[in-house]
């Protein structure tokens, strides 16, 4: 039996993931006090039963030093010191340091046959470089290679269009090759997602009572607009089954040729004074060059963007004319159906700091696959895997900078 570990797991995709994949619970959670709360919901889905250890308080150092050996291990560390969606996003960037403790503390004291987490795209691009020659350091210097596999979660029959990118760390010197997916043909879809929310939940599931938006998004001017100007006054289930996909509100009005100096017009005209200045704003800084935010009611449809920032909030059901529930928010990132978000109205949030759990199911099962010799493996330091190209990086030169030159080529030896 393969037994597993998490570190810094934040709400638990990856986690559950394992324990799906490898067939039992993890055996210890360890973090960080300043994660105590992203991760107190997977604790409660847990009942507490899991030993959790926070490596910064001085109360667990005893109990550290009788952990229990495990094959496995799993992080989620923080992204955002590399994500596109940060403004603040670089190499150097203080959230990066979660990735190097946690990697630190893992090779060098429990010394697992593999650790692996997921981070931000960009730690496979020429921003990542000095954050990847870091953790390779790091890796090398316990006696691990290191491996990097880019893909997306729609390739993975989600219905989120999302690029996700793993690192592994591998105890020996060879780097397992990982089986390439592709499931875009027949990835589930957005509305079949979110109306089978409920499926195994409970009679009186309480994240099925939970509205991440209280509004009725028929009566958001803009929406209205869109409804009652554009397509003569149909109904938000009818406009959705008129769309072929995805999109946000002000992208339809645009896409059907209308000016924010028409709707301003409409605006005024039925007492949306606010409404009017906005659309006045947004028609001058569109019209002298400039571009605006369009973070606004979103319609499903077919598939979506990242679900993150205004999207649990600003999404809409596909039949009824209402936002979603904290269930269906938590069905579209794949929890269990017995899975409950503590303060929902605060922690919200918490379920885009996340890996959908049938995403990080494909990557623990390829460690899964690795640990009981079906992989092919290569000998190399490092390497990049891309599902998307379905193309190998293999380095076995000690330049990063060398080896992200040439990123072009198939196979780099």
């Amino acid at each position: 039996m393969i037994k597993h570990a998490s570190i810094v797991p934040l709400i638990g995709g990856e986690t559950i993931a394992q324990q799906n994949i490898f067939g039992s619970k993890p055996e210890y959670i360890l973090s960080y006090s300043v994660f105590q709360n992203n991760e107190s919901h997977l604790l409660n889905y847990y009942n507490n039963e899991i030993p959790y250890h926070l490596l910064d308080d001085k109360g667990s150092q005893s109990k550290l030093k009788l952990l229990e050996k495990v094959n496995v291990v799993n992080t989620v560390c923080p992204c955002a010191g590399l994500s596109s969606l940060s403004p603040s996003a670089n190499s150097n960037s203080a959230m990066n340091e979660w990735m190097f403790r946690s990697a630190e503390y893992v090779l060098s004291n429990i010394k697992p046959e593999v650790f692996w987490g997921e981070n931000a795209p960009r730690l496979a691009s020429k921003m990542g470089e000095p954050v990847v020659k870091r953790l390779r350091k790091i890796g090398e210097e316990n006696g691990y290679t290191m491996s990097i596999f880019k893909t997306k979660s729609i390739l993975h029959g989600l219905s989120q269009v999302r690029d996700r990118t793993f690192y592994f760390f591998w105890k020996g010197d060879s780097i397992p090759l990982f089986e390439y997916v592709d499931n875009l043909e027949t990835h589930e879809k957005i509305e079949d997602t979110i109306l089978n929310a409920r499926k195994g939940t409970k009679e009186n599931d309480p994240m099925s009572k939970i509205l991440t938006n209280a509004k009725i998004p028929s009566k958001d001017p803009f929406y209205c607009y869109l409804l009652e100007v554009i397509h003569g006054g149909i109904s938000h289930a009818e406009y959705v089954k008129k769309i072929e996909k995805s999109g946000n509100v002000l992208d339809f009005i645009e896409m059907a040729g209308h000016t924010y100096k028409d709707v301003a017009k409409w605006m005024r005209a039925h007492g949306f004074d606010r409404e009017a200045k906005k659309s006045d704003r947004m028609y001058h800084k569109l019209k002298g060059g400039g571009n605006i935010m369009r973070k606004h009611v979103e319609i499903p449809k077919n598939y979506i963007g990242a679900f993150v920032g205004h999207m649990p909030g600003m999404l809409t059901h596909p039949t009824e004319d209402r936002f979603l529930t904290v269930r269906e928010c938590l069905a579209i990132m794949k929890m269990p159906a017995d899975y409950e978000l503590l303060n929902p109205s605060r922690s919200l949030n918490h379920i885009c700091q996340n890996v959908p759990v049938t995403t990080a199911m494909y990557a623990a099962q390829m460690v899964k696959d690795h640990l009981e010799g079906k992989l092919e493996t290569v000998k190399s330091k490092f390497l990049i895997q891309d599902n998307k190209s379905k193309s190998i990086n293999i380095s076995t030169v000690n330049s990063l900078g060398s080896f992200f030159s040439l990123h072009s080529q198939q196979t780099v030896v």
